[in-house]
């Protein structure tokens, strides 16, 4: 068995960017990833706001209509570190994927997305990796958090 999750879907389903949660990024709180990621390719305060209402899918197809922000093929990647970071302060989501281990995580699809996912084995898979170095992350502060208690008990 290969360690690896390779669908966003069932029980896995939290990995996804349409997973309803909060997520907040520059002040604004989003229905989930997707909403909050569709939003930040403008950098109208008003446009923004329409991103907070509406299913992941129609928030998709408004951020595949708005005329891009000029920086934005060298902020994507960031904005959805960003927003991953914003969603697993849910503490439950945290410990969803933290329960994932070291599996190596691919947002496998078959709508064409080679380069947040993978298609066929060929892909970036930007999303899986930043949600795995977000899971590093936050294995590494609870290795902190534990080490500070243990010291604290000495």
């Amino acid at each position: 068995m290969s360690n690896e999750i390779n669908l966003f879907k069932g029980e896995y389903s939290f990995l996804s960017n349409f997973k309803k949660c909060e997520v907040e990024f520059e002040g604004i709180t989003y229905p989930s990833v997707e909403h909050a990621f569709q939003a930040a390719k403008t950098l109208n305060c008003e446009e923004r706001l329409k991103f907070t209402k509406g299913s992941p899918v129609t928030v998709k197809g408004m951020g595949r209509r708005l005329k891009l922000r000029s920086d934005w093929e060298e902020v994507k990647d960031s904005v959805m570190y960003t927003c991953l970071k914003s969603k697993f302060q849910n503490p439950e989501l945290r410990e969803k994927l933290l329960a994932t281990g070291d599996a190596v995580l691919i947002e496998g699809n078959n709508h064409g997305d080679r380069y947040w996912g993978m298609v066929n084995g060929e892909g970036k898979n930007r999303l899986g990796m930043l949600l795995m170095k977000v899971r590093d992350e936050i294995k590494g502060n609870a290795d902190n958090k534990s080490e500070a208690v243990r010291a604290d008990a000495d």
